[in-house]
């Protein structure tokens, strides 16, 4: 687990994986009470780091663990009951197995089912001496060697990402900066235009936002903002090496 400024929901996560004998958290320079949380749980070790990305901190921090499964939590994420029963029963025999977790995005609480956030599907649990997360600074994913079989968690994460406009903004322009740094790829104000475009209009039209009151049309405009940002700052970016 990645945590820089937790409080909110750190507790509420580590209560749910108590049954696990090690909980690794790698810290990148909280100044709430994130480490105070964490120090309270007796199956928590903490690491502290400078950010590299997501995916190298995600690889530096199961490099540290005393078993090969990995199940990698978000710091705002809780555990279900019924995805806890689901772990516990896995055959870790064949370390060549990935398993992906649903999640139950929620925004000031309210579970979300709409613009892509239901069920939300992600690469969660893994076999380190098999895999493990791309070097990606944002949008880290794990890698898939060939000979990977992907199975299904049963249960879901209930995932708190956003609890505000203001919060939206927030990841908006960090993620949005982080990809510019990264990519490699081409981009132009009319790509960015096009590709806002296409963001909203799926999130709106094709994933029902427009279902969803006000929160469908917040989630869809942010999801468009943040999509025409990186890809000009990606422009900026390439304009600047001229």
């Amino acid at each position: 687990m990645l945590t820089k400024n937790s409080e909110k929901y750190l507790e509420e996560s580590l209560k749910a994986l108590s049954e696990f004998d090690e909980i690794l958290i790698l810290d990148n320079g909280s100044t709430d009470s994130t480490l105070e949380i964490a120090s309270s749980f007796r199956n928590v070790k903490i690491l502290t780091g400078q950010f590299i990305g997501f995916g190298p901190l995600k690889n530096r921090a199961a490099k540290e663990a005393s078993n090969d499964w990995i199940f990698s939590i978000d710091s705002d994420e809780i555990v279900t009951p019924k995805l806890l029963e689901s772990v516990n029963k896995l055959d870790l025999t064949k370390k060549q197995r990935v398993y992906s977790v649903s999640r139950l995005n929620h925004y000031r609480g309210k579970p979300i089912k709409c613009c892509g956030w239901y069920p939300d599907r992600v690469l969660r649990l893994y076999n380190r001496t098999f895999t493990g997360y791309n070097d990606a600074v944002v949008h880290e994913s794990l890698q898939l060697p060939e000979g990977t079989e992907m199975l299904t968690l049963d249960g879901y994460l209930k995932h708190y990402p956003f609890d505000n406009v203001e919060s939206f903004i927030e990841k908006m322009q960090s993620y949005s900066t982080l990809y510019a740094e990264q990519s490699e790829k081409t981009s132009s104000p009319s790509k960015a235009a096009f590709r806002a475009l296409y963001a909203f209009l799926k999130n709106y039209l094709i994933q029902r936002g427009f279902l969803w009151g006000y929160e469908g049309l917040l989630i869809s405009v942010s999801n468009a903002n943040g999509v025409f940002y990186k890809y000009m700052k990606l422009y900026e970016k390439q304009k600047g090496k001229q």
